[in-house]
């Protein structure tokens, strides 16, 4: 009797925790379909001081409480590259940031290098910030996209909540199980639970990091990098036609110059081969002419 008693606890304790769970899953299941049926058939405008709806489908959310991920990435012109980038790191430091990641190419006798950061930016402030940052030199590009994630964080939220409740019952009949039986039952019981609610509160802590802190990836370039606009007039015709010719110019002066040693060290040894096949040439008519002279009555048998 001993033995049952423990045994049917154990076995209400996790059908309460699989009933919760699944009661979560069901208000999930339950949320997104009310979700999609909102697509299909839209709602009547909610009355003034009512809270709407966003446009992921989560009905309720007052925009304080909306959570958002904000990703994009911006190329500024500089004229100093590598030093333009120390000046976003310190940019974005004194906005309570963080660098994640940054990369830089040295500079070559035709170009002024680059550098390529990835800025994590307090929400908050990432306007502001991202106007210091235009300041480093001539802005090329800037692309912005925003996620709504308020219906997932609320979601995780919810699951974290019903995953402690059960360990917390698990763990509390832990403490008066006396059989063995049982125990390892719940000790396996409570290592499950704990594994999939630490899985979610890394989830939370992630997703958290991605709405208090934007991520911007910052690319600084100089101006022999940046894109040149295409001629939309005669005289910008005129002027990129005659731009064109100059650099074709200075290439064939450059490749005359890489040229011109191999054409001198060419031309001496063409030279020596030709003075020496003259030489052995005459030596050749000078022994024939000799022979000539040897031979008695040759030239009037000729």
């Amino acid at each position: 009797m001993r033995r049952i008693i423990p045994t049917a606890l154990l076995l209400l304790t996790l059908s309460l925790a699989g009933c919760s769970t699944g009661m979560s899953a069901s208000d999930e299941s339950s949320g997104q379909s009310s979700s999609d049926q909102s697509v299909v058939e839209p709602a009547p405008a909610p009355a003034e001081g009512e809270a709407g709806s966003d446009s992921s489908g989560f009905v309720g959310a007052r925009d304080e409480d909306r959570q958002i991920v904000t990703t994009g990435f911006v190329t500024v012109t500089a004229e100093e590259p590598l030093d333009a980038a120390s000046d976003a790191v310190r940019i974005v430091e004194a906005a309570g940031g963080r660098v994640d990641a940054r990369n830089e190419t040295a500079p070559t006798p035709g170009d002024r290098g680059s550098a390529t950061l990835t800025l994590r930016i307090p929400s908050a402030k990432l306007t502001a910030t991202l106007d210091e940052l235009k300041t480093l030199g001539e802005t090329e590009q800037v692309s912005l996209s925003s996620v709504d994630v308020t219906t997932q964080t609320q979601d995780l939220d919810a699951r974290i909540t019903a995953s402690r409740a059960s360990v917390d019952r698990l763990t509390a009949l832990l403490a008066t199980a006396t059989d063995t039986e049982v125990l390892i039952k719940l000790e396996t019981a409570i290592s499950e639970r704990q594994g999939e609610l630490e899985s979610m509160e890394a989830q939370r802590r992630g997703l958290a990091d991605q709405v208090s802190m934007s991520t911007l990836d910052l690319n600084l370039i100089s101006e022999a990098d940046a894109p040149v606009d295409s001629p939309d007039t005669f005289w910008s015709g005129l002027e990129t036609g005659w731009t064109a010719f100059v650099d074709f110019v200075g290439f064939l002066l450059v490749a005359l110059g890489v040229l011109l040693p191999w054409a001198v060290v060419a031309g001496v040894a063409v030279l020596v081969v030709l003075l020496v096949l003259r030489r052995q040439r005459r030596r050749a008519v000078a022994r024939s002419d000799a022979a000539k002279d040897e031979i008695p009555g040759i030239d009037a048998a000729i």
